[in-house]
């Protein structure tokens, strides 16, 4: 079974977080099949870790962890591969990989633009 994590930075403002609600409300609405969880690197829960066990628990078999992210700072140039390494090793039975940053793709900086554009 296939499942996303949405991984985010994480906040001490707990209203930081509804956004990345809204995301897994419409994954879920959209894509009902996938099962998907959020994932947070510090300061909120669930950490990656507990987001792969509640997926593992579910039967995910492979998991894809998005870096809800604008770039590739420190966090996700140093941090990140640390810590799915460490999620590797803790979950052998679970193929886990990676995307780039959500912020580097296209179609999400289109997305920007066109969200200025309409504010004109």
């Amino acid at each position: 079974m296939q499942a996303i994590i949405l991984f985010g930075h994480g906040a001490r403002d707990t209203r930081w977080r509804e956004p990345f609600d809204r995301l897994v409300q419409l994954w879920r609405a959209q894509h009902a099949s996938t099962a998907v969880e959020l994932a947070f690197l510090e300061m909120m829960e669930p950490s990656l870790s507990q987001a792969i066990a509640i997926l593992s628990a579910r039967g995910a078999t492979q998991i894809v962890v998005v870096p809800v992210f604008f770039g590739q700072g420190g966090h996700l140039r140093n941090d990140f591969p640390v810590l799915l390494e460490e999620c590797r090793n803790q979950y052998p039975q679970v193929s886990l990989s990676a995307t780039p940053a959500v912020g580097e793709d296209e179609a999400v900086l289109q997305a920007i633009v066109d969200f200025g554009a309409r504010a004109l």
